[in-house]
């Protein structure tokens, strides 16, 4: 007879599973309290890696099936989700997943469904790469500038040099500046890079 696992996964410690559990047996599935596998992990993490889901594989057996609320439970994008579930069917696990109307992933609607969402999640990732690509490029042309700010000013960068070149070392003038060795290695490095382009 199948054994019926359950995976409720959260972002964070301050957050519970009970929502997902209650979820799983609002559905009709009814699940030993013991293999109810709740971990707190970020969903930025591949499900391979979790230790919370890796002591589940270790338990799963050909015939069993595993419960989740939403295909985000399972992996931290469609590629890594796709993943998980094609290892699960190797193994003779079926995975069910609540948000899809509780179809098996591994059957061959459940395989259809998955590359949907995969297409279309890397199409929606194509199109975030894109227009982050335009708004850059956009920025560029306006004139912003990326990255941090730089630690000196202009006036302060022409006084750091006019010290260093006066014979003060870079720690002397990094503690006359309240700053840091490497910021003031910067700036002379950046007026030197300048003088020579001139």
């Amino acid at each position: 007879m199948s054994r019926v696992f359950a995976y409720c996964r959260v972002s964070t410690a301050d957050q519970t599973t009970q929502n997902q559990s209650m979820e799983i047996r609002a559905a009709g599935f009814a699940i030993e309290a013991n293999r109810i596998i709740e971990e707190s992990i970020s969903g930025s993490v591949a499900a391979k890696e979790r230790p919370g889901f890796i002591k589940l594989t270790e338990r799963l057996e050909s015939g069993d099936v595993l419960v989740v609320t939403k295909l985000d439970r399972l992996g931290r994008n469609a590629m890594d989700v796709r993943s998980t579930v094609e290892q699960l069917a190797i193994f003779g696990v079926r995975v069910h997943c609540l948000a899809l109307g509780g179809v098996d992933l591994t059957s061959p609607a459940g395989k259809m469904t998955m590359q949907v969402i995969a297409a279309v999640a890397e199409f929606e990732r194509d199109l975030l790469i894109e227009r982050t690509q335009s708004g850059i490029l956009r920025a560029k042309a306006a004139g912003k500038k990326f990255g941090r700010p730089p630690t000196l000013g202009d006036d302060a960068q022409a006084r750091v040099v006019a010290r260093l070149s006066g014979g003060a070392s870079v720690s002397e003038v990094a503690r006359e500046f309240k700053t840091t060795r490497q910021t003031i290695m910067r700036a002379r490095d950046s007026c030197s890079t300048q003088l020579i382009s001139q």
